[in-house]
């Protein structure tokens, strides 16, 4: 079964501790004289006499830069095993896309969340306008919503914990009922991040992140990638990033690698401010819906803790109007309104101004950084209080 660290996250007996792995995860091998992290390699080109059968060869290809991020990534998603593999992309939304595009052709069906990311209605109607059934499910209970669609499907798609509203569902069972079926499964691991679920050890085939939220956490880059243990699978999907250009910057995936370094520590800090912050109000008559899945008494919880290591960062709430919350977001003075989640510094957001989401006009999206616990609480609930007048 292995150990569990002080922080409560169970380990491989023998294995790496979080910090260490994400430290180390994607490092070249020592060369003398060499620097121990590379810097970025800006190149369209490479020196390519003859026949072109090295790793390098165009710059819409393959970049050195890249690489190194790709093996940390996969180091990270899928540790125990040494053959699994990543593919970086230009954000978060052109890893979506490429698995579902290069899986799925004019015939098949898919099945997709409900309540995902509000940028999937978009694919939504691109899938079927390209004469792809779409097929939707919630992400919350027990899967028999997601089960009820499989027959006939070739892809599941799965949003866990799904966002905004913070549902969970079992990957590990609705995995094995797709591919009972024949179905493959995709998993966005976004909110998550690969320290707090492990999808490819779970069953899923594909593991999708935006690399833009907690995995680089500073709000400053746009990235995404797609992992898998089979090297087949993925090759479409590494066919489409040629094919589209859907690639990131060298600076961009140099960014993202060194900010791995402090991955553990970022995540750690921030899921124990988000528990700290939903369980302070989780005692506040005002706040309703208040939804966390490493709460005891959230409706996810059950499953968040058979297959999460950590709960993410996300907390989410309802205050009863429009205008109440947004007296609250104007008198927080350590969070920043903004549209993302997943950085060092905490931020919020009235979801609602969006459209998209079926979420109530008060509905509030938080995102917890790495301050003082006792000062982001402090912040909200004075916020709280001032709102009220």
């Amino acid at each position: 079964m292995g150990d569990v660290n002080p922080d409560g996250i169970r380990e491989p007996k023998g294995g790496l501790g979080e910090s260490t792995r994400a430290l180390r995860a994607g490092l070249p091998e020592p060369v003398q004289f060499q620097p121990p992290f590379p810097g970025p390699v800006f190149t369209s080109h490479y020196h390519l006499a003859g026949d072109p059968t090295g790793p390098y060869t165009y710059g819409r290809d393959e970049n050195p830069t890249w690489s190194l991020l790709e093996r940390a990534t996969a180091e990270l998603e899928s540790p125990a095993d040494p053959g699994a593999q990543a593919l970086v992309f230009g954000s978060g939304m052109a890893a979506v896309s490429a698995v579902l595009f290069s899986q799925l052709r004019a015939g098949d069906a898919v099945v997709l969340p409900s309540d995902g990311y509000q940028a999937l209605p978009l694919v939504r109607d691109q899938l079927t306008a390209y004469g792809i059934e779409v097929r939707t499910a919630p992400t919350g209970g027990c899967g028999d919503a997601q089960r009820a669609l499989l027959d006939g499907a070739r892809l599941l798609w799965l949003e866990t914990p799904s966002n905004p509203g913070l549902d969970v569902c079992d990957i590990r069972a609705l995995a094995e009922a797709a591919h009972a079926q024949g179905v493959r499964v995709a998993v966005d691991n976004t909110l998550a991040t690969p320290l707090g679920q492990r999808p490819l050890d779970l069953g899923a085939d594909f593991s999708v992140a935006a690399a833009t939220k907690g995995l680089t956490g500073h709000g400053d880059l746009l990235l995404g990638y797609v992992t898998s243990r089979d090297a087949a699978l993925l090759e479409p999907v590494r066919r489409w990033r040629k094919i589209v250009g859907a690639i990131p910057g060298p600076m961009e995936a140099w960014l993202a690698h060194r900010s791995l370094a402090t991955l553990e520590l970022r995540h750690a800090r921030q899921c124990a401010n988000a528990l700290a912050l939903a369980e302070a109000l989780s005692a506040r008559a005002e706040v309703s819906g208040l939804r966390y899945p490493g709460l005891p008494g959230d409706p996810s919880y059950a499953i968040a803790v058979r297959q999460m290591r950590r709960f993410g960062s996300v907390v989410s709430f309802t205050l009863d109007s429009r205008a109440r919350a947004e007296r609250f977001l104007a008198a927080l003075r350590l969070v920043d309104e903004a549209t993302s989640f997943g950085g060092v510094r905490s931020t919020a957001e009235r979801r609602g101004r969006w459209g998209g989401d079926a979420v109530a006009e008060g509905f509030i999206r938080f995102s917890v950084g790495a301050e003082d616990p006792q000062d982001l609480v402090r912040d909200v609930l004075r916020a709280l209080e001032v709102s009220s007048a």
